[in-house]
């Protein structure tokens, strides 16, 4: 039976895409090593499907700040995906590739800005990459739309987009650990229903 709404999935289906997770983030915490030069632990993922308003309690309510990167995918699935680094993410990024401080209270010039774009672009190629390699299929994302803002409004961005397609959403949880300093990030994963159900076929797990 085909899937009508993220919450039609079950037990078997969330494995998959724990396991996808799982495979990203390793390819994320990969590429920021090679970015940064130093290693980069990650600890396993943790993926939920949730309620829009779980979503944004589960990044820390509304008024938490965050950088927010939104994709879109084309391809043989359709949808979005959005990469939010929070404060502490987003400095140890650009202390360690521009030495830049980042406390949120300050914009980001230019240099910050492109820096902030490559790593959400390179950590958002990681799930994509994984999920086309275990699925067999063409998967594009876009240059990024970037924005820093508390977290009510950044997800009000894409929050129509979600209200066509589901009203609940994929979040993936990443806690990377830099040189003991801790740093957390998120993943949305949108995909269109039917996009998720071709993943879901791929696996053997449409039904």
């Amino acid at each position: 039976m085909a899937l009508k709404d993220y919450g039609d999935l079950n037990e078997m289906q969330l494995d998959a895409l724990r396991e996808i997770g799982n495979i990203g983030s390793g390819n994320a915490a990969t590429a920021l090593s090679s970015m940064l030069e130093r290693s980069v632990q990650i600890a396993v993922p943790k993926i939920r499907v949730l309620d829009y308003n779980d979503v944004v309690q589960a990044l820390g309510g509304p008024e938490k700040l965050l950088v927010g990167l939104l994709f879109s995918l084309s391809g043989d699935i359709t949808g979005m995906i959005m990469f939010l680094l929070h404060k502490e993410f987003a400095h140890m990024v650009l202390s360690s590739l521009v030495g830049s401080e980042f406390d949120g209270s300050s914009e980001l010039d230019d240099m910050d800005q492109s820096t902030l774009q490559e790593v959400g672009n390179i950590m958002a190629a990681s799930y994509i990459n994984a999920m086309a390699a275990m699925t067999d299929m063409t998967i594009d994302i876009s240059v990024p739309n970037m924005s820093v803002d508390m977290a009510g409004a950044i997800l009000s961005v894409p929050a129509i987009y979600y209200a066509n397609i589901s009203d609940k959403i994929i979040l993936i949880e990443d806690e990377f650990d830099h040189d003991r300093e801790g740093a957390t990030s998120h993943i949305l994963l949108i995909p269109e229903v039917d996009g998720l159900y071709k993943i879901m076929e791929s696996l053997g797990l449409g039904s």
